[in-house]
């Protein structure tokens, strides 16, 4: 397995949609909650997915995230995703609470592993490196999720703290 960085996010936004909806399907719909869409499409539509899915990855993709890495397998298979988010300045990060929003947030954004890949440590592993990468850019690792996802749980047994409430979502720090 390799970490690797995507220079040019925007050319692989196919690779990225199919593996996204690979996730669509093995947490049956919750995840991405798609929570802007009134008729989710069902876990076996991908061109339903990529219809409401499409746009907003490309948007992430060319003026979101300020780094995207991707796991491979030996075979080059995507298998997992995370982002860093660390430039807030211009970006209209409505989901960010003013009060984390300074020089020093970093906000870990497009976690993903392929449940097929569930259990077996790949998750810890891009989680881990995505910490260590803010910590290099001088940056404190924030997680803002949905409180009923599994993911939130799973951050919390990584060792980040919920700071508090916002909105719809919860804002985890890692602690130091």
């Amino acid at each position: 397995m390799k970490i690797v960085k995507i220079e040019n996010p925007p050319f692989f936004k196919e690779e990225l949609l199919r593996f996204v909806f690979r996730v669509y399907q093995g947490t049956n719909g919750a995840y991405p909650a798609l929570e802007w869409v009134k008729n989710k499409p069902s876990p076996d539509d991908f061109e339903g997915f990529k219809r409401v899915y499409g746009p907003f990855l490309e948007f992430r993709l060319k003026k979101e995230f300020d780094e995207l890495y991707a796991l491979r397998d030996e075979d080059g298979k995507l298998i997992g995703t995370v982002a860093l988010v660390y430039n807030l300045d211009g970006k209209e990060a409505w989901w960010v609470p003013e009060k984390i929003k300074d020089e020093k947030t970093g906000l870990i954004e497009f976690f993903m592993v392929d449940p097929t890949y569930k259990g077996k440590g790949y998750g810890s592993k891009l989680l881990e490196f995505a910490v260590e990468r803010l910590r290099e850019l001088g940056k404190e690792a924030y997680v803002i999720t949905f409180p009923h996802l599994e993911a939130y749980s799973y951050y919390l047994k990584k060792g980040f703290k919920k700071l508090m409430d916002y909105k719809e979502f919860v804002v985890l720090k890692k602690e130091s």
